[in-house]
């Protein structure tokens, strides 16, 4: 049993000559092979709902078989348990193969039902890469993800970059990657658009047998432990973020060139990082002031894309059609429709622009690797625990105190308010696995009710900021209604102030 560690990396077929003549890899001649790949699993596909992939592979006249655990995958870094060796077409001998008595017995139970799923077939290109003790190996693999059902054969291009560590420390692996992002001419702004990804080719091969597009996905929980250090939490929760922000960019890239994404992979891409901007200023105080600061501005650029953008699906596809509702032939409503559906196409183009840029990517990868080199502090006497509800009570007493003046304040106010908000539930979804389970359901519950009513009327506020931009006088019936609506909302404002202001500490 060997554990592999890899980086995963997709890029674009046009970059592959680049990539190709960069100077670590045009010194040598690459091994070129093709690898015959068929995947298999029970009909009810019992080893895929385990993450656990069982492959044979063709390489030449030669048959392997191999066994690759779940594992761990983060902002494209994975590390799994793996056992290969040579085997016989059709013969799953999983007790020789396998050291870990437990594995090999289930599977060589389910030996007898296995069945193939789907299949790779592509032509890697593999370079070994020696400095000091590290060894890396580059393999570039094309070629396709091939499956069938009753209704024929399905199939996807595949095209992906993996570094695999063979010795050495993992960061090697993204310290490579941002070397081969610089492009052969060691330049990020006509570099290489290497871009981390979680996903496995069994993972996309299941997708394909099932018919599975992606889907936008939610952050997933995040579990802290008290014995924690903070700079420990604190690399947790911002690969964490990275892996919220990378699997929704790897969605919203596979949009087609005439169609709009879906929203809510914008949506998804923004609220990765206001957690992660979140993360940054939660846990600055055991981070370097230049690591924080320098990252913040980085991230605030890209998030202020993606709000534009996400500004314009909001008023295309909620608020336009809500203020437009029980108009009948009052406005020619048809082109100021076109208008807004132009603004929201340009916008989504940007946000698109942005994260299909190789000074994305490079960001992505220069962040995982500097936040893996964070320095470890020295454990202090309180526990994460303890410091955890401290911070949220600062955070909400400052939020009370502050709370008469932003209501009262207009749109800006209001706006800002919305956004404290947000950053207070990102935190406590950061610190929840600390935290006495009814106070994190009570706080959520509270702190949800006040920003849907506040998210109403920022969308609202928001709708009339865009209907401004608009020539079409129609527009301006509309920035009408909104502002009537706003006027509605604003008699449940008082009781936001009173449950801001008359809840006691939330946490405890």
């Amino acid at each position: 049993m060997s554990l592999e560690i890899e980086l995963k990396l997709s890029l674009r077929a046009s970059d592959v000559p680049r990539l190709m003549a960069h100077p670590l890899l045009a010194g040598q001649m690459p091994r070129r092979e093709r690898l015959l790949n068929t995947y298999f699993d029970t009909s009810t596909l019992t080893l895929m709902a385990q993450r656990i992939a069982v492959r044979e592979r063709q390489v030449g006249r030669r048959t392997l078989l191999t066994v690759k655990t779940a594992g761990s995958s983060v902002g494209g870094l994975s590390q799994r348990q793996e056992w290969e060796a040579p085997t016989q077409p059709g013969q799953f001998d999983f007790a020789a193969l396998i050291d870990d008595d437990t594995l090999a017995s289930s599977l060589s139970a389910l030996a007898w039902q296995l069945v193939p799923v789907f299949r790779t077939d592509f032509v890697r290109h593999t370079w070994q890469l020696r400095q000091g003790n590290t060894h890396v190996e580059v393999a570039l693999d094309q070629g396709w993800i091939t499956t069938g059902d009753g209704q024929g054969p399905h199939c996807e291009p595949l095209l992906e970059l993996e570094l695999e560590l063979k010795t050495g420390p993992a960061d090697a692996l993204l310290d490579l990657a941002h070397t081969l992002a610089l492009g052969p001419h060691g330049d990020a702004a006509s570099g290489l658009w290497l871009h981390p990804v979680d996903r496995s080719k069994a993972e996309r091969g299941l997708a394909l047998f099932l018919g599975q597009k992606q889907q936008p996905t939610p952050a997933q929980t995040l579990t802290l432990t008290p014995d924690m250090a903070a700079v420990s939490a604190f690399r947790c929760a911002a690969m964490n973020c990275m892996s919220h922000l990378q699997a929704n960019a790897a969605g919203l890239m596979q949009t087609r060139p005439d169609h709009l994404p879906d929203p809510e992979f914008v949506h998804q891409c923004r609220v990765a990082l206001r957690r992660l901007r979140t993360g940054l200023r939660l846990f600055a105080p055991f981070l370097p002031r230049r690591f924080t600061s320098h990252w913040q501005d980085q991230w605030r650029q890209t998030a202020q894309t993606l709000g534009e953008a996400r500004n314009w699906d909001v008023l295309a596809t909620e608020a336009l059609p809500a203020l437009l509702e029980g108009i009948t032939g009052a406005i020619p409503v048809e082109e100021l429709q076109a208008w807004v559906d132009a603004q929201r196409r340009t916008a989504n183009q940007l946000a698109l622009a942005l994260l299909t840029h190789p000074s994305h990517t490079s960001n992505l990868l220069a962040f995982t690797r500097a936040v893996l080199a964070l320095p470890a502090e020295s454990r202090s006497t309180e526990s994460l625990a303890d410091w955890a509800v401290k911070q949220l009570r600062v955070r909400h007493q400052r939020l009370r105190r502050e709370v008469r003046r932003a209501l009262h304040a207009g749109p800006e106010g209001r706006h800002e308010l919305r956004i404290e908000l947000k950053k207070l539930r990102y935190a406590q979804s950061f610190l929840s696995s600390l935290l006495r389970p009814k106070h994190v359901a009570r706080s959520t519950a509270t702190l949800a009710r006040i920003q849907d009513l506040l998210g109403h009327l920022n969308d609202l506020s928001t709708a009339q900021a865009l209907l401004e931009r608009c020539p079409l006088p129609e527009a301006q019936m509309l920035h009408a209604r909104a502002e009537a609506r706003i006027q509605d909302g604003l008699e449940g404002l008082p009781r936001i102030e009173r449950a801001l202001l008359k809840a006691h500490t939330l946490w405890g």
